[in-house]
């Protein structure tokens, strides 16, 4: 799904913020202990540690529990601003009663990253998992944009906190080809942007490679795979669609596929439209957290807690004027199995 992603920041501004919470962000990067049962405030340090298995790369990068998966969310704010991100994502975790493993965001391809509101939540004990919005292939793979990059490169590398980095999220969408081109331009771009980040000596993201659940039916969405040896976690977008599929049926032809490749899986979004029945929400979301409890290969699973007011695709998925389904969501986030400690 697509998102108007929030607004946009000088890197020096960025690199302004480096300097002012560098204490911060030092003491992140030694965690010790599980969540506490209360959230921790999104600019406070909260260690944790795990004995899952070193990263395939990087010795900073983000690597899954070794039993149980994070729980995460992208929180729409109600001011498209850091500070506002930030309220949002901490009243979110209260309502909650439980800090999350993960925080969503996204950028669009020329937004700079990281930004004060990603600094505090990692910080805080979360892992940011950043949607990078992309441009066009071809243009990627010429050279164009090789300043960009390296920037990024760096910027993340002077950061140092664990990142989960999704480059052009749901890439097997229809209305994303003028910029994607081909499953070829899109591969050969994500390899150019790897290879640069390479060359820079970024140890500490872990590359996620998501596109939408659906994608996997008819065989689209594997074509955009870049290969084991160019992704470190797998990833899918699911979504119940109009007949309210269960998560379990959605989510089915990708796990299948995962399967077959030996990384850790996030599903980057998951939601349920209230207008196709509260009822109905609560019963699917409770069923995705007993069915996701049954497959060891998800490490991760991030509910897209959001709304559009745009007339020609209406949405609400938020919890947060739902009462049911925030309990159900309460709930599932109280379970051990989702309550794992982290590196």
């Amino acid at each position: 799904m697509e998102h108007a992603p929030e607004g946009r920041r000088t890197l020096a501004a960025v690199l302004a913020s480096l300097v002012l919470v560098a204490a911060l962000v030092a003491a992140a990067t030694q965690r010790v202990g599980a969540p506490d049962p209360v959230p921790t405030p999104v600019a406070a340090v909260a260690p944790g540690t795990s004995d899952a298995p070193a990263p395939r790369r990087g010795t900073s990068a983000p690597r899954p529990p070794a039993t149980g998966a994070w729980l995460g969310a992208w929180v729409k704010p109600t001011l498209p601003t850091p500070d506002g991100r930030l309220a949002a994502f901490s009243d979110y975790e209260s309502q909650l009663g439980r800090r999350l493993d993960l925080a969503h965001t996204y950028r669009r391809w020329d937004d700079a990253f990281p930004r004060e509101d990603d600094l505090a939540l990692a910080a805080g004990g979360r892992t940011v998992l950043l949607s990078w919005g992309g441009t066009d292939t071809r243009q990627i793979q010429s050279g164009l944009y090789d300043d960009l990059i390296r920037a990024r490169a760096q910027a993340l590398k002077r950061w140092g906190a664990p990142v989960l980095l999704e480059w052009r999220w749901e890439m097997d969408r229809p209305n994303l080809q003028g910029e994607i081109w081909s499953p070829a331009d899109y591969i050969a771009a994500w390899k150019h942007i790897r290879a640069l980040f390479d060359q820079e000596r970024v140890d500490n993201v872990g590359w996620v490679w998501c596109p939408l659940a659906t994608g996997f039916v008819d065989g689209r969405a594997q074509a955009y795979y870049p290969g084991d040896e160019q992704v470190d976690w797998l990833c899918a977008d699911v979504y119940p669609g109009r007949t309210v599929q269960p998560f379990a049926d959605a989510a089915a032809p990708f796990l299948a596929w995962a399967r077959e490749h030996p990384l850790p899986v996030v599903i980057g979004e998951f939601g349920m439209q209230v207008a196709l029945g509260e009822q109905a929400r609560q019963e699917w979301l409770a069923a995705t957290g007993a069915f996701v409890r049954t497959q060891p290969q998800i490490k991760g699973l991030v509910y897209f807690d959001s709304d559009s007011d745009d007339p020609r695709d209406p949405y609400d998925m938020s919890l947060r004027n739902a009462p049911g389904s925030l309990a159900v969501f309460r709930e599932l986030a109280a379970d051990p199995y989702f309550r794992t400690a982290r590196r």
